[in-house]
């Protein structure tokens, strides 16, 4: 049968450019490292509101430490950022700020709108970032071993072995992309790439099973056929994991179009990792299991030749 796309025969163009843009994330990371926001390193946020409009400039004029405090030791805000109808600030600071530096800040505020001005104070010190950015790895790793152990019950251990390799391909992408523009990386990060492996493996299962399902019917003699299996099953789901997929796609870029400035990075790298899981499902996950699947068929030739 003719494909459009024959995804077996075109394999290693797939996993020359996934090879190219995970050696660019690594080079990436080694020279720059990720951009880490106060979760993952001391610091204090500050999430002030101040009741009206505020301008931008203006925000970050009124949380600068630099120009309110004395001895040029307190740091600018790393960054400021507005969120509800613009009246509410969040300023956040690389180190953690004292009680009298938090209060002048506020001061600061209060001078220009008023007593109405509320806010929220969180800090992260060393400790606590340190342990946070461990348990958003186990949070991963743990993710990672429940897909494997889950894929090599209902299907086998091929099956498991691709299925991780382009989960790992889809979070390193998503990890690359921040590391390259050096966007900042924080919780909610974490929780977009917990979701990213979710889609993904969702995505690579429904191929899965399709693939599954063909081979009862099939007769497998050599590497066309099981080519032949691969490249069936793959478009006999393509209708429904681009539809699957471009559904969490538009709802993610409204959020990052309509949503706050919170969860504005959130909404970027769920973009990316979508995009991503759809890629690898199709073009990483199944061409790496029929390598394995080939072995096992070239394995069983060589025994009934002898």
């Amino acid at each position: 049968m003719n494909y459009k796309i024959d995804f077996v025969k075109n394999r290693n163009r797939f996993f020359a450019l996934s090879i190219a843009i995970t050696v660019l994330g690594i080079l990436t990371l080694l020279i720059f490292n990720l951009n880490y926001g106060v979760d993952f390193r001391s610091g204090t946020t500050l999430d002030i509101t101040v009741g009206k409009t505020i301008a931008n400039t203006e925000a970050e004029a009124k949380a600068d430490a630099e120009k309110l405090l004395s001895g040029g030791e307190i740091p600018q805000p790393k960054i400021v950022t507005l969120g509800g109808n613009n009246d509410r600030v969040t300023a956040r600071y690389d180190r953690v700020l004292n009680q009298d530096e938090s209060e002048k800040i506020i001061a600061n505020f209060k001078s220009a709108f008023g007593n109405q001005v509320t806010y929220e104070e969180n800090t992260v010190d060393v400790e606590m970032a340190k342990e946070l950015a461990f348990k958003a790895m186990q949070a991963i790793a743990y993710a990672s071993i429940g897909i494997v152990v889950y894929v090599s019950i209902r299907f086998e251990w091929r099956f498991a072995i691709a299925a991780i390799a382009a989960l790992l391909h889809d979070a390193f992408i998503v990890i690359s992309f921040f590391s390259i523009l050096r966007l900042e990386v924080n919780l909610p990060f974490v929780a977009a790439v917990l979701t990213i492996i979710g889609y993904s493996i969702n995505d690579t299962i429904v191929i899965f099973d399709r693939i599954r399902e063909n081979l009862r019917f099939a007769k497998l003699k050599k590497f066309s056929d099981l080519a032949e299996v691969v490249n069936r099953s793959i478009w006999q789901t393509m209708t429904r994991s681009i539809n699957t997929v471009l559904t969490v796609l538009v709802a993610a870029v409204c959020l990052l179009i309509f949503g706050s400035p919170a969860i504005r990075l959130f909404s970027l790298a769920m973009i990316v990792g979508l995009v991503s899981g759809a890629y690898s499902s199709i073009f990483i996950a199944s061409p790496i299991w029929i390598l394995l699947k080939n072995r096992s068929l070239s394995s069983k030739k060589t025994a009934a030749a002898k």
